[in-house]
């Protein structure tokens, strides 16, 4: 249960963490090789990009959990608890209802690789591995996004202000 808790509160942050490692640490060594010995590898340029992808959709998962994703929110200052819960329990449901539909039809882009068995050129891997950024970061989308309406029904329901997210400029 322990480490459930821990793999919940941290489990962007990790991920986060290694795609943001392995981008780095391959760049440098592809600057390196093509600076001092001339040559360079697709590779490394392939480990790159998709190491990029994937830090995108689970840094949007973690903006999501964290509500740390963009928005327009000058207007909840004028409101009470119960209406700012309602409005946040609103735009939740919009944003889960979208991330089911890209969840689905992200995950048939999938399915479509696997099934003609794609391949990336330098890697020559399974397109699939790479494609899985998309429904992995949907997938933690919707989980956080289930998280939030919890917490903020649970906030409406005991008359708690609504959880706003860490302010950047407060």
């Amino acid at each position: 249960m322990k480490i459930l808790r821990a793999i919940d509160k941290n489990a962007e942050r990790w991920l986060l963490l290694t795609f943001y490692v392995m981008l780095v640490v391959t760049m440098a060594v592809e600057v390196i090789r093509r600076e001092l010995f001339a040559y360079s590898s697709i590779w490394g340029e392939e480990i790159v990009r998709y190491s990029f992808i994937y830090l995108a959709w689970i840094g949007a998962a973690a903006a999501v959990k964290e509500r740390a994703h963009i928005r327009i929110d000058v207007i909840l200052h004028y409101f009470g608890p119960r209406p700012k819960a309602l409005f946040y329990i609103f735009g939740d449901l919009v944003m889960l209802f979208v991330a089911l539909v890209a969840l689905y039809w992200s995950y048939e882009t999938v399915h479509v690789s696997a099934k003609f068995g794609s391949v990336s050129h330098g890697l020559r891997i399974s397109m699939v591995w790479f494609l899985m950024a998309v429904p992995l970061g949907f997938a933690l989308m919707t989980w956080r996004l289930l998280q939030s309406l919890r917490r903020d029904i649970r906030n409406l329901r005991d008359g708690t202000p609504v959880f706003e997210g860490d302010k950047l400029f407060d």
